[in-house]
């Protein structure tokens, strides 16, 4: 391991142990330090020629490795929800090391509003790119449960509200009696409303409609002018008077107030609520906002677990901010210099250490110049990493400024090695990891990078990477892309693994443009990257050619291992999913995370098999499958099916393989045989109907 003189400084400093806030320096820490380790949460850095990090799993395909970020922290959502195992009254986890299974932290505050919203932008980025149902049920059911268990009463100053925190272990959430009882934070009331709101335009469901609206008038009803030390809203206060009382934990002053400011410019431009003093108070939000922390930097009072301070700076008001400008510039003249002068703010503050990895900029979250958050580099801080990233591969596709994209390139790099459970990583404390980090603010920050640059997406599927109006429906088929808007302008943008011939929007043909300034689509043939400008529909429809003659098969379906959950280490026999797969009694089982896999997947019962076989429970395709080869020795591996010519391949020792067959046609039983197979597992094993 490589560290610079100033790296070595902030490790001696951070080995001693952290406070219930922060690492704790005895002397000045350096800005920046270059800490080139040899390994990320464990797992073994891959380098290019000019030594600069990439990506993880697979570092010579980034769509592979970048979705597997987001996609599996969605199996582990999903598993979770669908087991009950941790509800929703924890906020933090541990995890079996040797089981993989997690159990809940019941010692630390309940982060009950930062997911709300985080997790709603997850979904808002994840439906559309995967179609999948099941992520619109688990986002509603986390919100239904909190809008029932954690709003302020009718009556209160601040009525009908959402919680910030809750106690470990509350059902109810009435604030972390750390800082006292019944408070709420009303940056979060803008947060949590906007997510509610974005949460009704992508399901219709007006139950989230009024429940925005509600928080949007309590901050409309509170607000004041505000000063230098005083925000126009408090970053803390009591729920039922709306006053700071005798307590600490109170406090007049929060910068963050671009998440009023968001839910106030969407309600305004839906032409819900009570739009003409929206329009007031938005205006006096964002003149305090120019006023003060554009020009003074006090970035303070975000978290919910710390206490209120001017000195505490935070990198996450300052770079969503950037985001929304990035995405909105109507929203501000000066969007350029903001995002960029704010970008260099958080990479250049003395309030807390940042560090070089391989060349990408690795930043935690926050600190006084003394204290910071959070742990040694190569540790944890994935979600604010990426969050950086976001900003500067947003900032290059509305500039075109490459260094930007080269910056975003390697950060996400780095962010890719957290990705599911790794062993040698935690947030923030001991082996403790946060829902809102790693499931929820992480992820939504990943799916930016193929929205800012489509061509880091998987070059062979297709997916919706990104659009500001949200997606109500989607569907994918072989060849076929059709989904719905809320508003009926919006401009899209996808990756294909066809060339479309046609697109429609209504019914209406698109036409072929040089640019998206009037209604009509540009398609790029070499990277099969669509952008779509509509606005005299919702309703839009992609199609390529006779996709039967083209793929040979409906979409594919997939079988993780993760869904339905069996225990690591069992032993698969009959039919696995039901309906899909017949495994032969005593030749699978069931593998932890391990090698380049960071969910569950297939292994063999006896390592030193040399063959081994399935049937589909009916006749299918089998599309292909991932392997990879966690040994020291090369493997050879040779799939064969009745009527198909066999096929080997040969796994170097390390490596990942995404294998397509080709297959056309039709097959009931599929064989294998090995050559050093100790160190093979499987997943994501893809098969289809024929058409």
């Amino acid at each position: 391991m490589r560290f610079s003189h100033a790296a070595k400084t902030v490790l001696a400093l951070a080995l001693g142990g952290a406070t219930s806030f922060a690492q704790e320096a005895q002397a000045p820490f350096p800005v920046t330090s270059v800490v080139d380790a040899p390994s990320i949460a464990g797992r073994p850095v891959v380098l290019d020629a000019q030594g600069k990090l990439l990506p993880w799993p697979m570092p010579d395909n980034t769509g592979y490795s970048y979705s597997g970020y987001f996609l599996s922290q969605w199996t582990i959502l999903w598993d979770q929800y669908n087991r009950q195992r941790l509800p929703y009254f924890y906020c933090c986890f541990d995890f079996d090391r040797t089981a993989f299974e997690l159990f809940p932290d019941e010692k630390w505050v309940n982060s009950t509003g930062y997911l709300r919203a985080m997790m709603q932008g997850f979904i808002e980025r994840l439906y559309p790119y995967t179609g999948d149902p099941r992520t619109l049920e688990f986002l509603q059911s986390l919100v239904d449960y909190e809008l029932e268990n954690g709003r302020t009463p009718e009556g209160y100053a601040w009525a009908r509200v959402p919680y910030p925190s809750a106690n470990p272990g509350a059902r109810r959430y009435t604030g972390w009696s750390h800082h006292g009882e019944d408070f709420i934070e009303p940056h979060v009331v803008g947060e949590d409303g906007y997510a509610y709101l974005r949460l009704y335009e992508m399901t219709g469901n007006t139950r989230y409609l009024q429940a925005a609206i509600r928080c949007a008038e309590a901050l409309v009803k509170n607000f004041k002018a505000g000063d230098e030390k005083n925000s126009p809203w408090p970053n803390r206060c009591f729920a039922r008077d709306g006053s700071l009382g005798n307590n600490q934990a109170m406090f007049p002053y929060s910068a963050n107030v671009i998440e009023p400011i968001m839910l106030f410019d969407e309600l305004i431009r839906i032409g819900q609520g009570d739009v003409a003093s929206y329009k007031k108070v938005r205006e006096g939000a964002w003149q305090w906002f120019v006023k003060y922390p554009l020009q003074n930097n006090v970035w303070v009072g975000y978290f919910e677990d710390v206490p209120g301070s001017y000195d505490n700076m935070n990198q996450v008001i300052p770079l969503e901010f950037s985001r929304y400008v990035l995405l909105h510039p109507d929203k501000d003249p000066q969007w350029r210099e903001h995002a960029a002068q704010l970008m260099q703010w958080v990479k250049t503050t003395p309030q807390w250490p940042k560090y070089i990895v391989h060349g990408a900029t690795v930043t935690t979250e926050q600190g006084n110049g003394k204290e910071f958050c959070c742990n040694l580099p190569n540790q944890c801080c994935d979600s604010h990493s990426a969050r950086l990233a976001a900003v500067e591969a947003l900032y290059f596709a509305k500039t075109g400024d490459a260094a930007y994209q080269e910056a975003a390139y390697r950060t996400y790099n780095w962010v890719t090695y957290f990705q599911g459970l790794p062993g040698a990583a935690h947030a923030p404390y001991t082996g403790q990891w946060w829902w809102t980090d790693e499931f929820s603010d992480g992820p939504r920050r990943m799916m930016d990078a193929f929205w800012a640059v489509p061509e880091w997406a998987p070059s062979d599927e297709s997916h919706l990477l990104g659009s500001l109006s949200p997606i109500t429906k989607i569907a994918y088929g072989a060849g076929s892309v059709t989904y719905s808007t809320f508003d009926p302008e919006s401009t899209d943008v996808l990756r294909l693994d066809f060339v479309p011939e046609s697109v429609t929007a209504g019914g209406k043909s698109l036409q072929r443009n040089q640019d998206l300034r009037t209604e009509g689509f540009i398609f790029d043939q070499p990277t099969r990257v669509l952008r779509i400008h509509h606005v005299s529909s919702r309703d839009i429809s992609i199609q390529g050619p006779d996709h039967s003659g083209a793929y040979g098969h409906s979409l594919p379906l997939y079988v993780t291992f993760d869904d339905p959950h069996l225990a690591a280490g069992t032993v698969l026999n009959g039919q696995y999913p039901s309906g899909a797969i017949d495994w032969p009694d005593g030749e699978w089982q069931i593998g932890v995370p391990g090698g380049k896999f960071s969910t569950f997947n297939l292994v063999l019962r006896n390592p030193e098999a040399q063959s081994a076989e399935f049937r589909f429970a009916a006749p299918r395709i089998l599309v292909g499958f991932d392997v990879c080869n966690d040994r020291a020795v090369e493997a050879t591996l040779t799939v064969r099916a009745d009527g198909i010519r066999e096929t080997s391949y040969k796994i170097k020792p390390g490596e990942l393989l995404r294998i397509r067959t080709g297959w056309r046609d039709a097959v009931s039983r599929v064989a294998f045989t090995f050559q050093n197979a100790p160190g093979l597992r499987f997943d994501n094993l893809a098969y289809a109907q024929p058409q």
